[in-house]
């Protein structure tokens, strides 16, 4: 049994002659107490040992200083970009961020949020998984009056704050961009419909198709999780059909990297033979041989924006009222190599 007794806030006040109130404030750097007296409250926790018991103080302030965050991926660029952005925003006010992810599994994100909401977080930003259709699981947070924020992947029909970007006009860019190439047979490979963002980059690609009077083959619109494995079995299975094929539109670029890969493997000329189009402009587009067209999101943005709208909710600088706040961050197309108009290309 460990004998040693814990150092508490009193014991350094005791050892220097303060009260114990001035040595809270000190810890938690209030602005009234002066540098000196903070240095000497630190220097003697210090040396005592003592060890700041974050749980308790949210316990007696009712306040944890710390927003909940759930993503599908971590690894992915679009997602550690976004967490970067509203970590950082968050820091500058003092908060700190509790980083969870589902995994791309309903199941878990159900009780990531039980636990975040156990673990007194005053505020819950989430980006859904691609399977997420009953939204009840947050109703937690809405009854509690703590601030839910939904970015990228956002329910339709659930009422809550969202941070978003517009997918439906990054999939009629991309969409278009390779018609104006001269392409006519583009295949689309697009994440699961039951996740919003899917939905909308499809519409936003038959609809660009719909102007030049092409109605999408069925054959060549392909929804699935987005991994590499699983865009290299689609692609074979284009090909095992004969179709005619000259571009791809990718839902997102972790494939559109794999489409290039695997298509320059079969001895492919890009973007002679195909053209390739991304989404979400990862840095590593830009470095592939041929770099990749994609949709920039603006990720950072989007992280930023999220932090701020929280901040003001717990803050109350952002007083929604009955309404809800929706945030639609612009999209633009970059242009790169893997979707170059060669020079003899004739567009009918």
């Amino acid at each position: 049994m460990n004998s040693k007794t814990e150092i508490t806030m009193k014991d350094i006040a005791e050892a220097l002659g303060l009260s114990r109130s001035t040595v809270s404030r000190a810890l938690q750097g209030h602005p009234h107490i002066s540098a000196d007296t903070k240095a000497q409250v630190m220097d003697e926790a210090k040396r005592l040992g003592y060890q700041y018991n974050a749980m308790a103080a949210s316990l007696r302030k009712k306040k944890s200083n710390t927003i909940g965050l759930i993503v599908p991926r971590i690894s992915r660029y679009y997602q550690s970009a976004v967490i970067t952005a509203i970590q950082n925003r968050l820091h500058e006010n003092r908060y700190n961020l509790m980083i969870c992810q589902s995994n791309e599994s309903p199941e878990i994100e159900k009780e990531l949020v039980d636990a975040l909401f156990a673990s007194r977080v005053e505020g819950l930003i989430v980006s859904t998984t691609l399977y997420t259709t009953d939204f009840s699981v947050f109703d937690i947070f809405a009854r509690s009056g703590r601030p839910l924020v939904f970015f990228d992947r956002t329910p339709k029909s659930y009422p809550a704050h969202k941070i978003q970007g517009d997918d439906y006009k990054g999939g009629y860019l991309a969409a278009d961009h390779l018609l104006r190439q001269g392409c006519r047979n583009i295949a689309y490979i697009g994440g699961a419909t039951t996740c919003s963002i899917y939905r909308e980059r499809y519409d936003g690609y038959r609809d660009a198709l719909a102007n030049y009077g092409i109605v999408p083959d069925e054959e060549m619109v392909f929804f699935h999780d987005l991994t590499p494995e699983n865009a290299v079995k689609t692609f074979d299975g284009i090909l095992r059909m004969k179709k005619e094929l000259d571009a791809i539109f990718a839902g997102n670029d972790t494939i559109a990297l794999a489409l290039v890969t695997h298509a320059k493997k079969l001895g492919m000329r890009l973007p002679d033979e195909l053209k390739i189009v991304g989404y979400s402009n990862d840095p590593l587009t830009d470095v592939v041989n041929p770099s990749i067209t994609s949709v920039e999101q603006h990720p950072y943005e989007v992280g930023e924006q999220s932090a701020s709208l929280m901040l003001g909710l717990i803050g109350g600088t952002i007083k929604p009222g009955k309404n809800y706040i929706s945030v639609t961050i612009p999209v633009e197309l970059v242009e790169r190599e893997s979707s170059q108009k060669m020079a003899d290309t004739v567009i009918i």
